[in-house]
């Protein structure tokens, strides 16, 4: 079991979603997904939203992409429309879905393709419902469940255990309790499944 800690405005989740989850299929290994809001962790754990970091980093960040973007072989709008777009709607729509037993994995695929790729807007609950009824969803039994006590309660969770689990950003992989940050280390977490061993410990 892998737990899935992400945002859907992290251009990081996106780049590695597919990546993870086809990792994950192929060693067998049901996936938890969390959507979780990183205001939260970021307070907990030091981390500054993108637009309070340094220049330098900033400009550091979109080197990366590229070279993430061309590593990866998909599509990644690099200043996208909508960014920053508030994603907790999306969030809890995937929670929702996945909650539901649904295609959490593909639907998340879609929420993160419509920012970074196609230019829509996440925060927008239309736009969400278009993407949801192209996958044959129940756009607005999702919507209803999103809006609910219990999904917000589980978003709450999801980042109350994100912090427990030392998780500092998105996307964060966590496997027997061993977080995995980035999705530039899922060749470690390719290794780690791949060997069996325990988790590494903090010292």
């Amino acid at each position: 079991m892998i737990d899935y800690f992400y945002t859907h405005v992290s251009p990081w989740a996106y780049l590695g979603h597919q990546a993870f989850v086809d990792l994950a299929a192929a060693h067998g290994q049901e996936v938890r997904f969390r959507p979780v809001n990183l205001a939260g962790v970021f307070e907990m754990s030091g981390g500054l939203p993108l637009a309070k970091r340094h220049p330098v980093r900033q400009a550091y960040r979109f080197v990366e992409l590229q070279r993430w973007r061309e590593k990866r072989g998909v599509p990644l709008t690099l200043k996208p429309a909508f960014f920053p777009a508030n994603p907790v709607l999306a969030d809890c729509c995937a929670i929702a879905v996945a909650e539901a037993g649904g295609p959490a994995a593909a639907c998340s695929a879609r929420f993160f393709r419509a920012i970074w790729v196609d230019d829509l807007n996440i925060a927008d609950e239309a736009v969400l419902a278009g993407l949801m009824r192209e996958m044959d969803l129940d756009a607005d039994a999702v919507l209803e469940a999103a809006g609910s006590a219990a999904i917000q309660e589980a978003y709450q969770e999801n980042q109350r255990l994100a912090i427990d689990l030392g998780v500092i950003g998105s996307p964060c992989y966590v496997l027997k309790g061993e977080p995995f940050w980035g999705q530039d280390r899922l060749e470690l977490l390719e290794d780690a499944l791949a060997s069996g061993r325990e988790a590494f410990q903090p010292v």
